[in-house]
């Protein structure tokens, strides 16, 4: 049954609200001098802190985000928090042309990719909001462009995998537990069209798009596991962030006052599977809140779909 309005609560979230204290922190994290990370979305919540630990950790951070505003603000705010820097990469995932133009500037200035944080993401949009070329926004932005981002990088991330001591490098993919309530992905409605316009954006297309960011995940590792990728995806845990900006204010309230934790929480998860040494080992792996080892929906793992819908994503930048 592909995804719908009436799948659209999370089995378990509430289970999720209130995890048990983690076992990991940033403190645990290893020394990171050398290491050269991109972090999309990395101007606001768990990016953001994901940012920040990374640079606590001496890594050379490029902070990929749309807007010099708001990314050089972060960086700026960053830098009197550690006294270290992060860079600026110019990424739109919502256009495909900026999504290569990216690809392609970060390519001529770095050698070097040791892990690849496809954490950005957008929910619960306007219906009318598409991308660039006509996808639904949060299909395009949160699946199709981290596609085509990883797409553009791997010759890099494999290069790199080739020279590390450990002969690995590491993808981690943001997705969410909402994932759960999307037994499976809609193809017509990945384009604008009467089968989209009659999902919700609130909860049917959101939904799909984190189904899509584990069944990317899933097949990235089958792909290039034995080519050194590590490739993980994780539910952050239910979290305070500007991901909810769409979201009536008394609703957003008592979320945050009842259910929602701090964005830093969050960076917790997807830190341990791109730092920590256990990580290195977990290609395929799905994480949940606080940095523990998850299990991900049936679906996200059925071979076929993951195959087919890999198919469409490469078809879709085949002629960028």
């Amino acid at each position: 049954m592909p995804c719908s309005d009436s799948e659209s609560s999370a089995p378990g979230a509430l289970s999720e609200a209130f995890p048990p204290k983690p076992k990991w922190t940033t403190k645990d994290m290893p020394d990171l001098s050398g290491k050269v990370i991109i972090v999309t979305g990395g101007n606001t919540g768990i990016g953001k802190e994901t940012v920040k630990a990374l640079l606590e950790h001496n890594a050379k951070i490029y902070l990929a985000a749309r807007s010099r505003a708001k990314a050089e603000a972060a960086i700026e705010e960053l830098r009197k928090e550690t006294g270290r820097e992060a860079i600026w990469l110019q990424l739109d995932l919502a256009d495909l042309a900026s999504v290569k133009t990216a690809a392609a500037e970060f390519s001529s200035k770095e050698s070097e990719l040791h892990v690849l944080f496809n954490n950005a993401g957008v929910m619960a949009p306007k219906i009318e909001d598409l991308t660039a070329q006509g996808y639904d926004l949060q299909f395009g932005t949160n699946v199709l462009g981290h596609f085509y981002f990883t797409k553009l990088l791997l010759p890099i991330l494999l290069s790199t995998a080739r020279q590390s001591p450990d002969g690995k490098v590491r993808i981690v993919n943001t997705s969410s537990i909402a994932h759960t309530s999307c037994r499976k992905l809609n193809h017509d409605s990945f384009r604008d069209g009467t089968v989209r316009r009659k999902m919700s954006s609130f909860s049917a297309l959101y939904n799909q798009s984190k189904l899509g960011n584990v069944m990317f995940s899933n097949e990235l590792a089958r792909r290039y596991g034995d080519q050194g990728i590590v490739s993980t995806s994780l539910h952050p845990g239910l979290l305070s962030t500007d991901l909810q900006k769409t979201f009536p204010k008394p609703l957003k309230m008592v979320m945050d006052a009842f259910l929602f934790h701090p964005a830093e929480m969050g960076a917790l998860t997807q830190l341990w599977g791109g730092t920590s040494i256990e990580g290195a080992e977990l290609n395929g792996k799905y994480f949940t809140a606080w940095a523990r080892m998850g299990k991900a929906s049936a679906a996200s793992d059925d071979v076929e779909e993951c195959k087919k819908m890999w198919k469409w994503l490469d078809e879709q930048v085949a002629d960028m």
